[in-house]
């Protein structure tokens, strides 16, 4: 794209960054929707031009078309060319691959994936809840984002691939780490990468029930360091959004009528508050980046080849073309596009095991600690000033002291 082009389409661009939209998001959406259409012409914080899309069709028309909108940008730029830095671009990494290379290796963990027993697995998310709550059940409050919603996908996770109980607990807190980009972030990623290698090593000597050992079965063409990498696409992942799904769907339940006067006996209202959060309030806010492989229109907008496209699913799934009615029928209603689709969306069956973690997570905790009620005022909770996820920096709560349970 040439500086004149870019100036032309990007006159008057949204920045796609500062506290708006970081705390405001559906509002900013809306006005973005009302003053550009469902393609909106961006800024990223690097001062680079992108295209945020907001409508609904045209998502899943960048979703669903992999020749058009590739994840690789060197399909459609010289080897010169360096991504910006907010499109999260890792080269090698399962996200960013297109065609039969991540289609072999996205089958192989989608097919490894398939063969977890869900009703073991719930019983699995039971017992690392309990574990979990049973840490600070008797001090009558507690951190959950860091305490509870952040540790129990990793933990889950970490049991179906075959870790023993004993590296759990630092493998979550590893890649809680790594996500914060904290400044021993690269000692975290060395950790893993060791343990991950270890781990391989013992299910290729005596392979097991797991997920890891039924992935180097289904893994072909792939070295050690592809499959760590896939494996940390699918831990990460499972970390980072289903932990916000969860802590959404908390702060839902701790703060809506709908869901607070039911708290004491409406397991029911679980799986409405988390469909509904994937509609209102969805972990995931915005994909990461795809490119442009060639000339097209989208949604009113001339878009160039080798242009920066953001899905925002965020802004999609409140697309008033097809968003259901606001706190009336979402709950039945499961064509929100929290998990993405096409090639690149969340693979069968990660959406179905997710669901099981989250949906399990809150209700042990809600059984466990009926009372569980926020230690700060609703406004004084703070989003995480992040481009691609909607998700709570903490969620501070209180209640009564409970019991532990003996060999939880």
């Amino acid at each position: 794209m040439t500086a004149p082009e870019t100036e032309g389409a990007h006159s008057g661009a949204v920045p796609l960054y500062g506290q708006r939209f970081e705390a405001d998001t559906e509002a900013l959406f809306r006005e973005m929707r009302r003053d550009h259409g469902p393609v909106v012409p961006v800024l990223l914080e690097s001062g680079d031009p992108a295209w945020l899309v907001v409508g609904y069709r045209e998502a899943q028309r960048v979703l669903s078309d992999g020749q058009l909108f590739a994840r690789d940008p060197y399909r459609c730029h010289g080897a010169e060319y360096v991504p910006p830095q907010a499109v999260g671009y890792t080269p090698g990494m399962l996200m960013f691959l297109d065609g039969q290379v991540h289609a072999r290796r996205a089958g192989a963990v989608a097919a490894a994936l398939g063969e977890v027993d869900q009703f073991g697995l719930r019983a699995d998310c039971e017992r690392f809840a309990d574990r979990l709550i049973d840490s600070f059940a008797p001090a009558g409050e507690v951190e959950l984002m860091e305490q509870y919603a952040y540790r129990m996908p990793v933990l889950v996770m970490g049991g179906m691939l075959g870790l023993p109980d004993s590296e759990l607990m630092g493998v979550a807190q590893d890649m809680k780490t790594m996500s914060d980009g904290r400044e021993d972030a690269l000692d975290a990623y060395v950790r893993f990468m060791a343990v991950m290698t270890s781990l391989i090593e013992t299910k290729r000597a005596r392979p097991g029930r797991d997920v890891l050992s039924r992935l180097l079965g289904y893994a072909t063409g792939v070295t050690d360091e592809e499959l760590i990498q896939d494996i940390l696409v699918v831990i990460s992942g499972s970390q980072e959004n289903t932990a916000n799904w969860i802590g959404n769907t908390l702060r839902l339940m701790l703060t809506d009528d709908r869901f607070a006067l039911t708290l004491s006996g409406g397991r029911r209202s679980v799986g409405q508050a988390l469909n509904e959060v994937l509609w209102e309030d969805t972990p995931v806010k915005a994909t990461p980046g795809r490119w442009a492989t060639g000339d097209t229109e989208l949604g009113g907008q001339s878009i160039r080849a080798g242009d920066v496209m953001i899905v925002g699913l965020a802004g999609a799934n409140a697309d008033p073309r097809v968003r259901p009615a606001v706190h009336g029928d979402s709950g039945g209603n499961h064509a929100h596009l929290a998990f993405g689709t096409g090639d690149h969306g969340c693979p069968h069956p990660a959406p179905e095991l997710a669901e099981v973690i989250a949906h399990t997570a809150i209700e042990v905790l809600l059984d466990r600690l009926p009372d569980l009620r926020l230690a700060v005022p609703e406004d004084e909770l703070e989003w995480r000033p992040a481009l691609h996820v909607r998700g709570l920096s903490v969620l501070p709560v209180s209640f009564t002291p409970a019991y532990v349970i003996e060999g939880g």
